[in-house]
């Protein structure tokens, strides 16, 4: 089996996997990496985005070896529960989750949104956001703190 390598949130990672298998499958099954969800299994309900070089993408569509030298970042590397990012103390200000089931996907298509747009407007948020599909009716408490958090971000 060859061997992949890329920056998993930030650390250095090698992999021994079928470079065809998904992304996603490596990340939760030999990784352990549990924040991309599977949802709909064909790159269209945002459940398992990840960012790939400052970029939001599916992951469950996305082969191993097309990650090769890049940088992947999972929701668990914006932030943990002593130092969250703020897009994580935002959506828990703004009330911005209820199953929390699409919520990793939609921060890290936030966070991706603000590495490029520090500054977004209501639509330019909503349009990032888009792809990511939400059933539990949170997404205009969502884009409240997406702003939010620009907003903090901006402050410094």
């Amino acid at each position: 089996m060859p061997s992949t390598r890329f920056r998993l949130n930030g650390v250095e990672t090698s992999i021994d996997a079928d470079p065809d298998r998904s992304l996603l499958d490596v990340l939760r099954g030999p990784l352990g990496v549990t924040g991309p969800h599977f949802g709909c299994g064909a790159g269209e309900c945002g459940a398992c985005n990840v960012m790939i070089d400052g970029r939001a993408v599916s992951s469950c569509d996305t082969p191993l070896w097309s990650v090769a030298d890049k940088d992947v970042t999972t929701v668990e590397g914006l932030g943990d529960a002593e130092r969250p990012h703020p897009l994580q103390r935002a959506f828990i200000a703004e009330q911005a989750l209820q199953c929390g089931y699409c919520v990793p996907g939609i921060l890290i298509s936030a966070a991706a949104l603000l590495k490029q747009n520090p500054s977004p407007s209501s639509a330019e948020v909503k349009q990032a956001l888009d792809r990511n599909l939400c059933r539990c009716g949170s997404q205009t408490r969502m884009v409240r703190a997406v702003l939010r958090a620009a907003s903090e971000m901006a402050a410094g």
